[in-house]
Parts: structure tokens; sequence; C-alpha cells
């Protein structure tokens, strides 16, 4: 039984391998066979291990990401269609178009030019918020993480944070810091709720190898548009929307190709909802 969990652990961390480095190259040319290497499986098991564990094949997976991360972009920045194109791995307006109007009916143009397009969920601007801002450089960073997938105002976020410390105990890692750090590689207003990923994460004073479901990857050096908020996290949402629809314009950044972050800054279980510290770490060029 035992070995049946260590071999599901060392799947996962073969695949999280994978999807990180997808994530990191969507403006390179992403070669299956490269990927395969990379997993360390077999070319006759990789397509089959990284379906089951994707819930959808890798072609899929790259292409969904990159049109994703094209409706962010279309969302949120100003730049020419043809310049997202480039960032994400095709060579032509044209070729993204054809592929971003397969997914959602739609062209590119034809998205900017109506932001509230069936494919977003309605933005909630909350004018009236009050949050601390700044823009920071903060140096790279080394972290373990776990990668949950699913509704992020579902997943178990303490029981996982509680298997970190458990794994730092295990073996024997000298304490990262205590506040959780959480990365939201997906927007759910553009991602079917089922195909989100977060990773919990510890930063840690050194690197640190992976073993089973716990990865370990470096955060690189970037500069971020740091935002506090002060109250319930059901609110979030809102937070996030009032940020790209408001401040972010406001501030005139410019959004890098990474995904956002979530630092927590006090306990929940011990805090009221109200009192709850998020910080919000967004990359900016």
């Amino acid at each position: 039984m035992q070995q049946k969990k260590t071999t599901q652990e060392e799947y996962q961390k073969c695949v999280n391998a994978v999807v990180d480095y997808v994530n990191l190259h969507l403006g390179e040319e992403i070669d299956l066979k490269s990927l395969a290497a990379i997993s360390h499986f077999s070319p006759f098991y990789f397509h089959r291990i990284m379906k089951a564990f994707l819930g959808e094949p890798i072609g899929t997976f790259i292409v969904r990401t990159r049109t994703e991360a094209a409706a962010r972009l279309l969302r949120y920045s100003d730049l020419p269609i043809a310049d997202i194109a480039y960032r994400i791995g095709y060579s032509s307006s044209s070729s993204l178009s054809k592929v971003f109007k397969q997914f959602y009916g739609i062209s590119p143009l034809e998205y900017r030019n109506n932001k509230n397009f069936v494919i977003m969920k309605p933005a909630i601007i909350r004018p009236e918020l009050e949050l601390q801002r700044e823009i920071r450089e903060i140096p790279a960073r080394n972290v373990i993480y776990i990668r949950l997938f699913g509704d992020y105002k579902l997943n178990d976020y303490c029981g996982t944070w509680m298997r970190l410390f458990q794994f730092i105990q295990e073996q024997k890692l000298p304490m990262g810091e205590v506040m959780p750090y959480c990365i939201y590689h997906d927007d759910p207003k553009v991602t079917p709720t089922e195909r989100l990923r977060t990773d919990v994460c510890m930063v840690m004073p050194e690197a640190v190898s992976p073993k089973g479901d716990v990865g370990s990857k470096q955060i690189p050096a970037g500069r971020y548009a740091i935002f506090l908020y002060k109250g319930s996290y059901e609110h979030l949402q809102a937070v996030y929307d009032t940020i790209y629809g408001k401040y972010l314009p406001e501030m005139e950044c410019t959004l890098r190709d990474e995904p956002s972050a979530e630092r927590y800054m006090n306990d929940p279980s011990t805090t009221a909802p109200e009192e709850l510290l998020t910080e919000i770490y967004i990359p900016v060029e």
C-alpha cells in the first residue's frame, strides 16, 4: 500500500515539472519529446500519464494554457494582438485568432472590444475599496510547494500547509517562512473551475530537493505591484477585479506573463474574517 502511494507521489512530481516548464516557456516552441525527457517517463507512457493527471492530453493543455494567457492579456493590457501572439508562442496574430476562435467562438479583436463576453464572468469593481499599494523589487526565492486543482474557494489550504510543515519535520529541514504563500496559475474568469491550479508554498532559506508530491522550485527575482487587503477571503474576487480594473491602470503598470500570488499575514482559525490581512502580488514590468 505504501509503495502505491509513493508511486503516485513520484508521478505527481514529474507531472509538476512538466507543467512548470510549460508555464515558463509559453513564448517558445514546446517540443513534446523534450517534455517527455523532462518528465522522465518513457515516450510510450508520457502521453497516457499526463492525460491521467491533467484530465486532458498534454497538447490540449499547452494550447489551452496559451489561449487563456492571451485572454488575460487582451483583458488586462493594451498590447497589440500581434505582440500577444508572439509572447505566447504564435508566429502571427492570424494563428492566435484561429485558435482563440476555436476555444471561445469569438476573435481576439472582437473579445478585446467586448470584454464582458461570456468567456468572462462579470467584473465586480469596488471603487470605494482602499488598498495599501506599492511597487517593489522582490529577490529570487526558493520554495517548496504542493499543487492543488479545483475551485480556489474550496481548496484545503490549511491541511495542505500542515503537510508542508510535516515534510519539513520529516526531512529535518530548516524552517521556512511561517506565512503561507500561494501562487494562483489561472484566472477563474477564463479557466474552467476544475482546471484551476494553486501552488501552496513555503518560502525556504535554501534550495530543497523535491520528494513525492512536495515540489521545489525557485521563483525568479522580479518587480511586483503589491496590495494589502484587509477583510474576508470571500471578497477576494472583487478585490482582484478592482486591482485589475482600477488600480493597475491608475499606476500605469504593464503585466508580466507570470502568475499572481497571495501571502496570508494572519491565521484565519484565530482571526475574525474582517481582520484578515492578505498581501496580493501582481508581477509587473
